[in-house]
């Protein structure tokens, strides 16, 4: 591998750890927000939840309808992105392996 990779693969994998996990967050505000239908998504700063989640929760809304009335289409998205999260940059995750790999590798030629 080289150098530059090695270099880059700490921060990737921190960054990508970041993004999967802020996007879970703001699913699972999205799941507390529906216990308050009377909330307004477009006024104050619910824009900043409802425009990265909407258009995924949209086109997911047309899969799965509610279940008793209740829309479960957050609950899907935090379960699966939990798990996108854990295959690449858990413990075990294929990104994190790939970083030990090479920091071994990098310490093996050094």
């Amino acid at each position: 591998m080289t150098p530059t990779l090695v270099a880059i693969l700490p921060l990737l994998n921190l960054a990508l750890g970041l993004l999967l996990a802020a996007w879970t967050l703001t699913f699972l505000a999205r799941i507390v927000l529906t216990w308050y239908p009377q909330v307004d998504l477009s006024k104050g700063f619910w824009p900043l939840l409802a425009w990265p989640t909407e258009s995924i929760l949209g086109v997911t809304r047309r899969v799965v309808s509610p279940i008793g009335g209740v829309d479960v289409t957050p609950v899907i998205w935090v379960g699966l992105l939990s798990l996108l999260r854990e295959l690449l940059v858990g413990q075990q995750g294929l990104l994190s392996l790939v970083l030990l790999r090479a920091q071994s590798l990098a310490q093996i030629t050094a």
